[in-house]
Parts: C-alpha cells; sequence; structure tokens
C-alpha cells in the first residue's frame, strides 16, 4: 500500500466514532480530500460528500460508512462507577476485561470493564450469560461526584485498541466494519480525480449505519444518484473452524480480493460490469450468496426515491464487532482498483434496467 494511503488509514482508525458521533473521523476524511477533488462538502447529517465531475449526466456514488459499533454512558453510580449502553451490536462476552476510552467533554478519560475474579465466582456465576446491564466501567474514580466531574451520562466509550500490523500485508483494529469502506470510498475518489471518468462521481463517507443505514439514506436521497456502489466488509470464511459456515458464507478467504454479491439487493447491470472489470484488468475477486437484503447502505440506497442500480462489494474481514477484526491490505487496494476501473469504464449513456438489453438484442435494435 502507498505511503500516504496507508498513514490517511492509520489516521482514520485512531479516530473515535461511534454512530452519531462521528465528527473526528469525518475531519480526517475531509483533510485528505481538500485539494483533490472538484468539491467538498458536509451535511446536515454528518455524511462528508466530495465529487469530481460533478456535472455530468449520469451520476455514481460511492457508500462506505464511518461510524463503529460503541458504548453510552447511561448511569454514574455513587462509587464512581459507569454503567452503559451499547451503540450498535456487541456480543457481550467480549466486553469483559477490555479497557476502554470514555469520550468525556474534558477530554478522554481510560477506563476498564472489570469483572470479578475466577477465582471467586460461583459455579452458578460461571455458567451464567454476561449482561451489559450487569457491566460497569471503572475509571479509578473514588466516588460517584469525582466520576460526575470527568463523564457525564450520554458520553460514549469505545474499546482502547489500535491498528496493528500482522503477517502477510494483513492488519489487526476495531472498528474496521466499516471504516475500511469510508476509507477505500475515499480513495477511489482521490484515484479517478487524477484520471478524469466521464461520468460524474459522488464518493460518501455516511454516518449511523450501524443504527439503521440512515447516513446512507439521506446521502442517496440528496444526491439521486443513477448508481449506488456500497463498500463494507464481509464475513471471511477461513478462519478456524468456519468448515460448517462455508455452506452460509460460501469460501471467502482473506486476501482473496474484494467480495461480488449477487442478490435482490443487486443490480444484475452492475454486477455484471462489476465481474467483467475484475476478469479484464485481472484483479483477483471472490463471491458471496446474498439472497435477501444485505443490512448494508446498499439496502438504503437501492429503494432511494424511483430506486437506484445498486451494488456491494466487501471487503473480506474476521472476527466482525470485535476488537480484533482483521483484514488484508491488498483486498482493500484491490477494492479501490476494481472500483476506479469500473466506473472509468462508464459511459454518460449507459442504462441499468435489468433485461432491457437483452431484450433489445433479440429483437435486432
Amino acid at each position: 500500500m502507498q505511503k500516504d494511503r496507508l498513514e490517511f488509514l492509520e489516521k482514520l482508525m485512531a479516530a473515535w466514532c461511534p454512530s452519531g458521533f462521528e465528527e473526528e473521523a469525518q475531519e480526517v476524511v475531509r483533510q485528505r480530500l481538500a485539494g483533490r477533488c472538484d468539491e467538498v462538502r458536509t451535511d446536515v447529517h454528518g455524511n462528508v460528500l466530495a465529487g469530481v465531475n460533478t456535472t455530468a449526466a449520469l451520476r455514481v456514488m460511492l457508500a462506505g460508512h464511518v461510524d463503529e459499533i460503541g458504548l453510552m454512558v447511561s448511569h454514574i453510580d455513587d462509587g464512581g462507577f459507569l454503567f452503559f449502553q451499547t451503540i450498535g451490536g456487541f456480543d457481550p462476552t467480549i466486553l469483559a476485561g477490555q479497557r476502554v476510552v470514555v469520550h468525556g467533554a474534558k477530554g478522554p478519560i481510560l477506563g476498564v470493564i472489570g469483572r470479578k475474579p475466577i477465582h471467586l465466582l460461583t459455579e452458578e456465576e460461571r455458567k451464567a450469560q454476561l449482561k451489559i446491564e450487569d457491566m460497569c466501567i471503572d475509571i479509578g474514580a473514588a466516588s460517584g461526584d469525582e466520576a460526575r466531574r470527568h463523564v457525564r451520562v450520554t458520553d460514549t466509550a469505545t474499546l482502547d485498541v489500535e491498528l496493528k500490523h500482522l503477517l502477510n500485508n494483513r492488519v489487526v483494529s476495531r472498528g474496521f466494519d466499516d471504516r475500511i469502506g469510508a476509507f477505500v470510498v475515499t480513495e477511489t475518489l482521490v484515484a479517478l480525480a487524477k484520471r478524469r471518468p466521464r461520468v460524474a462521481v459522488w464518493s460518501v463517507s455516511t454516518v449511523q449505519e450501524e443504527v439503521g443505514l440512515r447516513g446512507a439514506r439521506t446521502s442517496a436521497f440528496g444526491l439521486d444518484p443513477h448508481v449506488g456502489l456500497a463498500v463494507d466488509v464481509g464475513f471471511a470464511s477461513d478462519y478456524a473452524g468456519a468448515d460448517k459456515d462455508k455452506r452460509k458464507l460460501s469460501d471467502v478467504r482473506i486476501g482473496g480480493g474484494p467480495i461480488l454479491c449477487r442478490g435482490p439487493n443487486i443490480n444484475p447491470r452492475v454486477a455484471d460490469g462489476l465481474e467483467k472489470t475484475a476478469k479484464a484488468r485481472k484483479i483477483p475477486h471472490q463471491f458471496q450468496a446474498a439472497p435477501g437484503a444485505t443490512g448494508t447502505d446498499a439496502n438504503a440506497i437501492q429503494i432511494s426515491r424511483a430506486g437506484v442500480a445498486t451494488a456491494l462489494v466487501s471487503v473480506p474481514n474476521r472476527y466482525m464487532h470485535t476488537p480484533v477484526e482483521v483484514l488484508s491490505l491488498d483486498d482493500a487496494d484491490n477494492t479501490i482498483r476494481l472500483l476506479t476501473e469500473y466506473i472509468l469504464s462508464l459511459q454518460p449513456t449507459d442504462t441499468f434496467v435489468p433485461g432491457v438489453a437483452k431484450a433489445e438484442k433479440k429483437a435486432g435494435r
């Protein structure tokens, strides 16, 4: 991966951005785009929208959500312990024993989600399922009054985990779901700005995907694109013990290239174009079945206004919604390359109505 591209990714992953609190990460995105495209703006929802060749007749929207799952303080007891609720979907079992950063008005505060030592657990307690409402954050405060001087109810917290490099050009971090998507669409626009596509291209770092695809919904309505390309993480099935999961997830591997989907959430003409581009440019790629709604920004984009020709391109990811999400930098680079080459292949007169081209060819038109 190029040095400046990697530096951007590292800065983006270091930012904190639970759903609804994405300002810090979005500032990193704006800094990367500044001076590199025709237009950059932030809407009232918090989405960062950047465009090149924006007056062209055919409009393409790239979307990657920048928000991550997180925690929100809901109660501070007299002992100074912070109780919390989750922002987005957490497996409670991964929270016990984690270090967290509480983002208070006066600055970040380090805390821990402690648990009674295993030596002191009863047999019943060892078997019991952990519940969010029974956990709390310890910031070291000696009293509730001291804790409230640093933290207030509604402050957010994120797990204290940084991006680290593994073997084989792989990296681990919290929040690759889906800052890697925001990273990919931003870098795709940076690449396209140098090569001037024939169509209008908007890259959107969307907000609040983890709580209902909200940023994609509002930005797609505002841009009214003809084509929408959502970039998210996809479930890799190459982890230990995943043999049975492959029956559902397909055989998807870290380092195997971007994931292309087919299904009712995916426009067949766009899907064909992405596959054709990948084959023509010898870009490694793999496939995953999507027989229903994908649960990504692609859902919201597809049904915006009168409908958008939509596709989902995913970066393979292990251990989703944990502090140790793992992916390949090569896959991220190849996803950027695929999107860039596909968009450069588009013409302003292209149509994406399913079946029409085949019917016209059969009729001799």
